[in-house]
């Protein structure tokens, strides 16, 4: 995905992502994974990191549209992208993935996805739970900190491949984790129906209503 795709609406990338492929070389192999589960933030509401200003932590938000965010999550890596135009604050949490196997990312890859993020008894991580969480999809596909932040996507080393899919249906819910009074409220959260028990909380589980905790969204025409 070039620059221009990036440079649009928060929401509107946090949408379109849903789908899109992420694929990081690692040795020999490409490690990937479908992502099933975005979050909108802005600059001009309290819960996302860019309303606490401009630090050399957090200079990547203000950068042009498609630089990597990575920061620390609860101990583990997480990977956002700036989104709109440079300078904005503006950026979109990638919050889960399903792996990916196809030509490219085959299943010597997924092993060595399971190989990075066992389970906390040392097995191997079932596939559908391998990146259902933020940490746990940087920790599968060996995405880190000071690896990647502030950085551009590299078409030879970490980059998001359009593969042509598009979900069927969009669920449209709150985020997680916006503590009480920093905009908890807003439905900036999207997750592609086809992997939504597989994300980090199934937002059509069971105690949810239509219309008062979750929307359905029909996809756009593919962007450019």
């Amino acid at each position: 995905m070039d620059a221009a795709f990036f440079a649009r609406d928060a929401q509107v990338v946090a949408r379109d992502l849903l789908g899109k492929v992420l694929r990081h070389r690692v040795g020999d192999l490409w490690l990937a994974a479908r992502i099933i589960e975005t979050e909108a933030y802005y600059r001009e509401e309290k819960g996302s990191h860019s309303s606490l200003g401009e630090t050399p932590s957090r200079r990547a938000m203000f950068m042009g549209a498609g630089h990597i965010y990575m920061y620390y999550a609860r101990g583990g890596d997480s990977l956002n992208v700036s989104v709109g135009d440079a300078g904005l604050g503006d950026a979109v949490l990638v919050k889960s993935a399903l792996p990916w196997v196809d030509a490219v990312s085959d299943a010597d890859s997924l092993a060595a996805m399971q190989r990075n993020n066992p389970t906390p008894a040392g097995h191997p991580r079932p596939p559908e739970r391998l990146c259902a969480g933020q940490t746990l999809l940087c920790k599968a596909l060996g995405l880190k900190v000071p690896d990647w932040n502030a950085r551009r996507f590299d078409p030879t080393r970490f980059f998001i491949d359009d593969v042509g899919l598009r979900p069927a249906r969009i669920v449209q819910t709150t985020r997680l984790g916006i503590p009480a009074g920093r905009d908890e409220h807003l439905a900036y959260r999207f997750v592609d129906l086809d992997g939504a028990r597989h994300c980090t909380r199934n937002p059509l589980r069971r105690g949810q209503v239509e219309g008062r905790d979750y929307r359905w969204i029909e996809p756009q025409e593919p962007s450019p």
